[in-house]
């Protein structure tokens, strides 16, 4: 196949200015000469927005401006570098996170596992380098994942970050079939998406979530118990353990930022339990005794790894795993969206149908 002939620019929404909204404009159209050795230019179909996005827009990263938003993307590679053996053109692909690690360092040459922290690498995509709230985005081959037939770009874009932060949560766990997970924040985007997976994985779920719109997405994707955390913790630490037999979670993984949904989490676990910390506010704070006294084993988690996300498209695809998404249509449609996620009432992902004919393309031989 041949590489396709590009526009010489292309509509992106970038962030100019912290603490201003996107500006939507003409930007130059990524190089297919200028690609680094690993990397992929792809066609955007569809990209999700994600809470790390505001913190972006905020400076949290300390990104350097312009910026092109949007870490979750997925499309059809259009151009690849010299050193691509993985991909071939015209594959539909869910575009890694990680660009250009090392591969020397002592992270990069341990278990599978540590790959994703090397200090090395030249940025994620929408943090440090141009991410998918544009026509076309440049990702690195190594970090990106193949899609299976059975997932298609308005699954696979939220799945880009939520779902490859979720998955590798609740792999996390370490739990066999059957055990009891817990999920504070299961009503959000990463955490319909754990509900299902854990599902999958044969586990029972505790969904604990804070909205009326939150419990009602974990009930609708099968939380076996329901939680209202706004009952006050004792309540709520009272109902899981009456939920799960006197025992309590035997892991649970934090998706709340929420200042004190790391120590919620940890209660509702049981003695010795794992609480896997997924969100990230700026502090992290859990009382002695659940350390101390109670034994609780807490542990970031970050991404899964490009192996661990194939594993996961595959679990997606196989046990018919949806996400629950927002579609707004063109990138001028940003705003909207934003507005949507920041008033509290938004279910599941919200996400920009950037090539509505690439979707439609995709129902039809579907």
């Amino acid at each position: 196949m041949a590489t396709p002939s590009l526009p010489s620019t292309m509509v992106a929404a970038q962030v100019i200015e912290f603490n201003k909204p996107y500006r939507i404009h003409s930007i130059p159209t990524p190089s297919s000469s200028s690609l680094h050795p690993s990397d992929l230019l792809v066609k955007i179909a569809v990209a999700s927005l994600c809470h790390t996005d505001s913190m972006v827009t905020r400076g949290s990263f300390h990104s350097h401006l312009p910026i092109t938003g949007s870490h979750e993307g997925a499309g059809t590679v259009v151009a690849m570098g010299s050193a691509v053996t993985n991909f071939s053109l015209g594959d539909r692909v869910m575009c890694g996170l990680k660009t250009h690690r090392c591969m020397k360092c002592r992270t990069c040459r341990g278990p599978e596992d540590y790959r994703n922290y090397c200090p090395n690498n030249d940025g994620d995509l929408g943090i440090r380098r141009d991410g998918a709230f544009a026509e076309y985005a440049v990702c690195d081959a190594r970090e990106s994942n193949r899609l299976p037939d059975g997932v298609g770009f308005e699954l696979a874009a939220p799945l880009a970050c939520a779902g490859r932060t979720i998955f590798r949560g609740v792999k996390q766990a370490r739990l066999e079939k059957g055990q009891w997970l817990g999920l504070v924040g299961s009503g959000g985007g990463l955490g319909h998406l754990g509900i299902q997976f854990a599902k999958a994985l044969g586990l029972k779920v505790v969904g604990i979530d804070a909205r009326d719109e939150g419990l009602a997405l974990s009930y609708e994707y099968g939380a076996d118990v329901v939680v209202d955390v706004r009952k006050g913790k004792e309540e709520v630490v009272q109902e899981v353990v009456r939920a799960t037999e006197g025992l309590g979670c035997h892991a649970t993984v934090n998706i709340s930022d929420a200042a004190s949904a790391a120590e919620l989490a940890c209660a509702v676990t049981m003695m010795h339990g794992r609480m896997i910390q997924i969100a990230q506010p700026d502090q992290v704070s859990v009382p002695m005794q659940e350390l101390i006294f109670r034994d609780i084993h807490i542990e970031g988690s970050l991404l899964c790894t490009v192996q661990q996300g194939q594993e996961m498209l595959e679990v997606v695809a196989k046990n018919g795993i949806t996400v629950k998404t927002n579609p707004f249509y063109g990138l001028e449609q940003l705003p909207a969206l934003v507005k949507f996620a920041h008033s509290g009432r938004i279910q599941g992902k919200g996400i920009i149908i950037v090539d509505e004919e690439a979707v439609k393309k995709e129902y039809e031989t579907s």
